[in-house]
Parts: C-alpha cells; structure tokens; sequence
C-alpha cells in the first residue's frame, strides 16, 4: 500500500507523557498504513497504546514526534478549526460508556452531531438519520430516551450517531467491552455489515477477541511498539504482513 492510497497512516509517531518527573513513553514509534474501507483491530494488553495511538488518529492527542496523516492531511501544525473540520468531516466516535444525552430521544441523540455542526438538519439529513435509526434496528425505539433502552440498545444509537455525519472512519474504544457476549457478538455484527455496505473503515482499540477474529487487518502493540502487523485473507484462511 502506498502512502498516497492510505486512509490513515503514522510513521514513527511516539508520545511521551510526564508522570511526575518520571518520563512513560505511551507509543515508542510506531509505523503504520490503513487501507480505505478496512476493519482494523488495533489489540494489546493495557498500557500498550492502543488507546492512546487511536486518540491521536482521531485529533484528540498530539504525537510528541512523528507524523500521523488522515485521509492525506498531515495532523500536526492544524489549527483548532482546521481540526473540527477534519473530525466533522471525517471521522466518527463510538465509546465504550456510550456517551449518549440522557435528556434526548434516540433520534435527537443521533442526529446531534450535525446540529453542531449548523444547528439545524437538512431535509436530505432527515432522511439519511432515518435510514441509519432503521439500518441499527431502532425504528420502533425512536422517541425513547437512553434510560429507557438496554445496553446493546445503547450501542446501537453510538453507532447510528457516529454514522450521522457520514465520515469516512469510525474510530471505536472497546465498543463491547460493557455488553454481555451475545449482545457484544451483534454489534460486531452490526458494524461489519455498515463496514461492508457504505465502505466506512472502521478502527478498534480492543481487548476483544472477538472483534480482533472479524478483523481485515490486525495490528497488535506491545510496550508502545508494533509487535504484529497482519492482513487477513479469508478466502485462504491466512494471512500476510503488512507492509
């Protein structure tokens, strides 16, 4: 894969935090493409990185060194604006707690990431919000407030939300990590289907292995590094470096 065709690429990126006066080097260097359209796992014990490498990709952390580039925009020297237009533009958030407005219905949850955007929603956003309350199997839920929904519910309406702006990555922190395992197994389910039908590359932080089993691409940290950086091919069941 060339630098130019990736969605998302780091190169030698490292971040180091003060604790103290003890330096932690979260990331040590870490070197990575991802493809358009990938379902990437990015696996590891805790205090790997990986939380901290996908909050980089997403513009919430800066790299202490290095270069992380989204969707062929190198991250580092933007401005606060510039970095709000990136998000809004392309990326979309799902976390572990949900992080759903308890005083909002499921579709004023969902579509909320485009009232910040404008403060109101399009006709032609109306609908796609419609589209996405149905694509998640929330239709019949769609007055209810987060309190009224179970877990998975719950997860449902993060992942319709993330979707609301149409990004082209959805960035996901242990989305199943508070579900029980049949629940945890269909939102997997549910968002290698939105993966495959709108193209959308999504990126896990993830203990999961379940998550990690369904992935295109897995890149497993260990003590800030890469230690394993593997493409699947299912049709042979093996598999391949990435380059």
């Amino acid at each position: 894969m060339t630098e130019g065709s990736a969605i998302v690429s780091l190169d030698s990126v490292k971040k180091t935090y003060m604790l103290g006066t003890t330096e932690v080097h979260a990331v040590a260097g870490v070197s990575f493409s991802l493809a358009r359209g990938d379902f990437v796992s990015i696996a590891g014990p805790s205090g790997s990185g990986k939380t901290t490498i996908l909050n980089m990709i997403g513009c919430i952390d800066t790299p202490s060194a290095g270069e992380v580039r989204i969707d062929g925009t190198i991250t580092s020297g933007l401005s606060d604006d510039e970095i709000t237009g990136l998000r809004s533009r392309t990326l979309g958030f799902i976390f572990q707690s949900f992080n759903l407005i308890p005083v909002l219905s499921v579709r004023e949850n969902v579509e909320f990431p485009l009232l910040l955007g404008k403060g109101k929603v399009s006709k032609e956003q109306e609908e796609w919000m419609d589209r996405l309350i149905e694509e998640v199997g929330l239709t019949d839920r769609r007055e209810h407030r987060p309190y009224e929904l179970s877990g998975g519910q719950r997860q449902r309406v993060a992942i319709a939300r993330a979707l609301a702006t149409n990004p082209r990555i959805i960035l996901a922190d242990e989305p199943t990590a508070n579900l029980d395992s049949k629940t945890g197994e269909a939102i997997i389910e549910l968002m290698r289907r939105i993966n495959r039908e709108f193209g959308t590359t999504f990126i896990f932080s993830t203990h999961d292995p379940k998550i990690v089993a369904e992935a295109d691409h897995v890149i497993r940290l260990k003590d800030g590094l890469v230690a394993e950086n593997t493409l699947a091919r299912r049709a042979n069941g093996g598999g391949e470096a990435a380059k």
